[in-house]
């Protein structure tokens, strides 16, 4: 299939909208149809997608701005990809959002956008670039522009993203591995399968062996089911080692247990490398465990960054992985890919992205990093107004004035050693604030560069400035709880991969919902004296 760019934008004699009433014409003009059509479909850049397909001449690809616009109207709307096809061939508002009213059969097939999403996930895994997300993102940035957003201000926030799979008990994890073994083996040689692991292929055995028996049992059924998989691995071995089903049970059991002496059981914490990253379900084998907030959460990680303006906000950027990733990592993920602003651009967190190393890296990029508040242990005020050298190795100065007789560095722990004459800590009116230790001949204090930045930023947080800062933050609270309950995204296609696709697709129908409201008026915004 050849790469074509989609020409066929203007209507033509035969075109269905020119066969409207003038009321329906109306109506559909009316519609979101009317401003997906004229203000974010053109927006599609199809060209970066070319490399999708083959550049020999053959038989033309289905439109890709076609594609991507169905794959947006798809999650506005709630549909499956059977629903998107078949409202685009009886639905008006979709031809006519998709610039399709004037074609004699509609370009969407039942398997075109699953096609399309193989396409980019090969495209991804064998480049590392997410032509997808790549495509989302400059639509977000399109439509900022559309609100009159700058996006000299943004937030950022993080969500977890539930896995859609079945949270499973050990027996169960370990029940689920070797029974998708046994069933890969009885339908490949059903004879190579012994009697005794014929039951895994049973359709109520599932419950028979985890429901219908006294949990005094567990450990019986758990050395049973043990013992078959060690029958299994062996039954496997040479034979269907390059299978998903062989492959999983491998893992598992290598996760889950330790064999002592020639015996294979449970692994407990006194064994070590009970990690987050291990297997929750082998639906989802992607899926990574995290405590968080005293909750725990089994799945992915998402992280937004919204511009902000006067009028509205949009997200501009996003992205996708394990949960078991911090914020600050997606921080400086976000900032190294970021481009260099002429005009100094304003990013506001919580507090879980702080840390002066961050603070630096956005300094960088002409960033400056705002959190509305600090992890880890409180600096004294006083801290601040020490000075230190350029590299931020010697204290030069403190509060008082004076200058230290001796100041050493510690590469180990980041922290100086300052001594001063006993005389003029004695007596000095910052005694109690800086709280030095008085010895025979001197007085000494342990203090690093990182405390007293700590302690200047914290005196920032008290201006109205900051207090402006952080009321603008605190509307990304509101962005999870919709891409939940509107978008479902905890009830998304399993893997990471197809997840992030999938989510990619939300933000979108997301960012034109926000956009839709604001062309027609109906949104209710703050206005903010830091961006109008």
């Amino acid at each position: 299939m050849s790469f074509k760019t989609n020409e066929a934008q203007q209507i033509s004699l035969n075109d269905a909208f020119l066969n409207l009433t003038e009321r329906e014409r109306k109506a559909l003009q009316n519609s979101w149809a009317e401003t997906f059509s004229e203000e974010l479909f053109p927006a599609i850049d199809e060209k970066p997608f070319n490399v999708l397909y083959s550049d020999k001449a053959s038989r033309p690809n289905t439109p890709v701005n076609v594609i991507i616009g169905a794959l947006i109207i798809k999650e506005l709307f709630d549909l499956s990809d059977d629903e998107m096809v078949e409202n685009l061939m009886l639905d008006l508002h979709y031809q006519y959002a998709l610039h399709t009213t004037s074609f004699e059969e509609q370009p969407l097939s039942d398997k075109t956008l699953a096609r399309f999403r193989r396409r980019c996930y090969d495209y991804e895994t064998l480049t590392g670039k997410d032509l997808y997300h790549d495509c989302i993102e400059s639509l977000g940035g399109h439509i900022a522009k559309l609100m009159g957003i700058n996006q000299r201000i943004k937030r950022m926030d993080s969500m977890m993203i539930e896995a859609n799979m079945k949270k499973l008990s050990r027996l169960e994890l370990l029940y689920v591995c070797v029974a998708r073994a046994a069933m890969l083996v009885n339908a490949e040689q059903k004879d190579l399968l012994p009697e005794n692991l014929r039951h895994y292929c049973e359709k109520d055995d599932y419950n028979r062996v985890i429901y219908h028996t006294r949990n005094e049992d567990s450990e019986e059924k758990i050395v049973a089911v043990l013992s078959d998989a060690d029958a299994l691995l062996e039954l496997c071995s040479g034979k269907y080692e390059d299978s998903t089903e062989y492959r999983l049970l491998v893992r598992c059991l290598s996760e889950q247990t330790v064999v002592e002496e020639g015996i294979r059981r449970l692994r407990t914490k006194e064994d070590g490398t009970m990690t987050s990253d291990m297997m929750q379900n082998p639906s989802d084998p992607e899926a990574t465990f995290r405590r968080k907030a005293g909750k725990e959460h089994r799945g992915y990680a998402a992280n937004l960054e919204e511009s902000v303006g006067e009028k509205g906000s949009v997200v501009t950027g996003y992205q996708y992985d394990d949960n078991t990733r911090s914020d600050s990592s997606f921080l400086k993920e976000s900032i190294e890919n970021t481009e260099k602003a002429d005009e100094t651009a304003v990013l506001v967190t919580d507090g879980a992205y702080s840390g002066e190393d961050n603070r630096k890296l956005a300094a960088e990029k002409n960033i400056e990093l705002v959190t509305t508040d600090l992890l880890g242990k409180e600096a004294p005020d006083i801290y601040a107004d020490f000075e230190y050298d350029e590299e931020g190795k010697k204290v030069t100065r403190c509060p008082a004035g004076y200058e230290p007789k001796n100041s050493s560095y510690s590469p180990s722990t980041g922290q100086c050693t300052v001594s001063f004459e006993k005389s003029k800590c004695e007596h000095c009116r910052f005694r109690d604030k800086c709280h030095p230790k008085i010895y025979k001949r001197v007085a000494k204090l342990v203090i690093s560069k990182k405390a007293s930045d700590r302690a200047a930023y914290a005196r920032t947080m008290h201006t109205e400035r900051f207090r402006n800062l952080a009321r603008i933050r605190n509307g990304i609270e509101t962005v999870p709880s919709v891409l939940r309950k509107v978008y479902h995204v905890d009830r998304m296609p399993r893997g990471k991969q197809r997840g992030k696709f999938f989510f990619g697709s939300k933000i979108g129908a997301f960012n034109f919902r926000k956009f839709f409201s604001f062309r027609k008026g109906l949104g209710h915004y703050a206005e903010n004296p830091l961006i109008a």
